[in-house]
């Protein structure tokens, strides 16, 4: 069933030729001057097409003047400039076919606003909502501008296992992966005998795919992972997912500088593809989510990124003339209220922070000469805090090995990827990029369930 598609048809504007077109209905009236005016949309892009049906259509009174939205047609007819408001072109149609209708008393889903939350329980049908297919046409440009970037610098890519034995992150809130009947779990005393089960020891999913970048980065220089990946924090908020995606580049013999300059090309490329090739999109999002996110892209894009160390951002948040909800004080970590207020309120501009106290941040970060901070780097956004998290990585076998103990972490666990230390160590790094905050940050949406297909969260896995 030969179609095109509604993004080339509105594009081209090509008066007077003919075409087929699919789609499901927005809206439908009639005029009483014998025909209907049908409002159809693809998802390929944000506008609408407007089909005029005659009723001298053969199928005029049994099945057009009966369509609602939500209904799916296919429409054949010629384009021809359209006098109405709000449209360039309209489709005079030949012949209407009704592929699937749509009960008007049980589909959810009318021509009035719904509430995100509302949009979230019939999340198989949201994608159809002007928001939510744009959020779907942002994410897809945005996953084709992040692979074109790093292809473009003859960066691998790589693909991580989702099952995996470690704990990359050392906070231990890993998801289980089993095949015992839970009912009936082996036992060896006291303790779950994992010898029975699938692997023949224990195995969770993926919270990072960098240990194993990290191997190839060994081998092959520069590669990158973009993947999902999965934790067990029991956090229901706007900002946590439990299933979310990851952009993880790996570089070897590379610094912390050299992390730095690649994590903020990288995100002025992003944002530069977005505003060239997404302008409808983006202009959605202006208009009816938040008026400056153009504005901000822009902003990201001309101005640079500030640079500042951990301890001289302590000191500014502890001068702050304002109370926040966790307390600033040198070693503890910082929390979104405070990098939010770093970036809007004192330097209004993305900000780097690098050189983190040791005990919060994980045992592969390579330490400084003082042994209390870690060559590490986060990079700030406004609106959402941390976007991307980097460092360089420990490459000194010994110093490692002790980083493994302090975490409370079995270094029998990481044999091969000490292993990486003996065996022709080199200077490394890299930074993973939550691919769900990225989005939140360019569309502005406030909750990150709204900007990934179906959210994981605790307590929710619908759909």
């Amino acid at each position: 069933m030969k179609r095109t598609r509604l993004a080339d048809i509105l594009s081209s504007k090509k008066v007077g030729d003919h075409f087929v077109v699919m789609g499901w209905v927005r809206t439908r009236r009639d005029s009483k001057g014998g025909f209907s005016f049908i409002e159809i949309n693809d998802g390929s892009c944000l506008k609408n097409l407007q089909i005029i049906a005659d009723k001298r259509l053969s199928n005029y009174g049994d099945e057009i003047v009966k369509i609602q939205t939500g209904c799916s047609i296919r429409a054949s007819g010629a384009l021809f400039h359209s006098p109405g408001k709000g449209q360039d072109v309209e489709l005079h149609a030949e012949e209407i076919q009704v592929l699937g209708w749509a009960d008007p008393d049980t589909y959810p889903l009318q021509k009035k606003r719904h509430s995100f939350e509302f949009l979230r329980s019939i999340a198989h049908l949201r994608p159809r909502t002007n928001t939510f297919g744009a959020v779907a046409r942002i994410r897809s440009a945005m996953s084709l501008a992040i692979h074109t970037f790093f292809q473009e610098r003859r960066f691998f890519y790589l693909h991580t296992p989702i099952i995996t034995g470690n704990d990359c992150e050392g906070a231990g809130e890993l998801f289980k992966v089993t095949t015992f009947d839970l009912g009936h779990v082996p036992r060896d005393g006291e303790d779950v005998d994992f010898k029975k089960d699938f692997f023949g020891r224990p195995a969770n999913l993926t919270v990072s795919g960098q240990l194993e970048a990290e191997v190839y980065a060994m081998a092959l220089g520069d590669v990158y992972t973009f993947g999902p990946t999965f934790r067990a924090e029991n956090s229901n908020t706007s900002r946590h997912l439990a299933e979310f995606w990851m952009v993880e580049p790996e570089m070897a013999f590379c610094d912390l500088e050299g992390d730095i300059e690649l994590a903020e090309s990288f995100l002025k490329y992003i944002f530069a593809h977005l505003l060239e090739n997404c302008h409808e999109d983006m202009a959605f999002f202006n208009r009816f989510i938040d008026s400056t996110v153009i504005e901000t892209l822009e902003g990201v894009l001309s101005k640079g990124f500030e640079r500042l160390t951990y301890t001289e951002a302590i000191e500014i948040l502890a001068k702050a003339e304002r109370k926040f909800q966790f307390p600033v004080a040198w070693g503890n970590d910082l929390q979104s209220e405070h990098e939010r207020y770093l970036c809007e309120e004192v330097f209004q501009r993305p900000i780097i922070l690098v050189d983190y106290p040791r005990q919060i941040k994980p045992f592969y970060m390579k330490l400084n000469g003082d042994q209390k901070t870690v060559r590490a780097m986060d990079l700030l956004v406004p609106r959402v805090g941390e976007i991307i998290g980097g460092s360089q990585r420990e490459d000194d076998y010994e110093t490692l090995l002790t980083r493994i103990r302090e975490a409370g972490l079995n270094p029998d666990d990481y044999w091969w990827y000490l292993e990486l230390r003996k065996f022709g160590t080199a200077p490394h790094a890299g930074f993973g990029l939550g691919f769900e905050r990225l989005i939140q940050f360019v569309t502005g949406l406030s909750n990150i369930r709204d900007v990934i297909p179906f959210p994981r969260t605790p307590g929710n896995v619908s759909f």
